[in-house]
């Protein structure tokens, strides 16, 4: 069921932003998922599916990426769902990896290897 896998995604997202933002984060970032919009419930099932998908494709070896890795793979998938989304979406939106804030990658690392323990 979508909203499962989406809201495994999203808790995951909120636990990480909750232990590794620094100060009080928008209120964006951390929206229950029976609020969260829709075009974001759908991108958090479809990285969920993508992540989960790598997973299985590689007979579980994915796991063996390093942190940075796993959350690489989270921010690239993050990303094309962005560009689904907006036409023309704002550079830090889509920016790349090396310039994302350490808190955005430690809690796209946690959302990889939460998706891990459903594999």
């Amino acid at each position: 069921m979508q909203d499962d896998r989406g809201r495994v995604f999203r808790e995951a997202w909120i636990a990480g932003v909750t232990k590794y933002f620094p100060g009080e984060p928008k209120p964006g970032y951390i929206t229950p998922w029976d609020q969260t919009p829709d075009w974001e419930r759908d991108a958090a099932t479809a990285v969920y599916d993508q992540v989960f998908a790598f997973l299985r494709a590689t007979d579980g070896a994915a796991t063996k990426l390093t942190r940075d890795q796993k959350s690489r793979f989270v921010a690239v998938c993050w990303t094309g769902q962005i560009f689904k989304h907006f036409p023309d979406p704002k550079p830090s939106y889509v920016a790349d990896w090396n310039d994302l804030p350490d808190w955005q990658k430690e809690t796209d690392g946690d959302i990889f290897e939460r998706i891990e323990q459903d594999t």
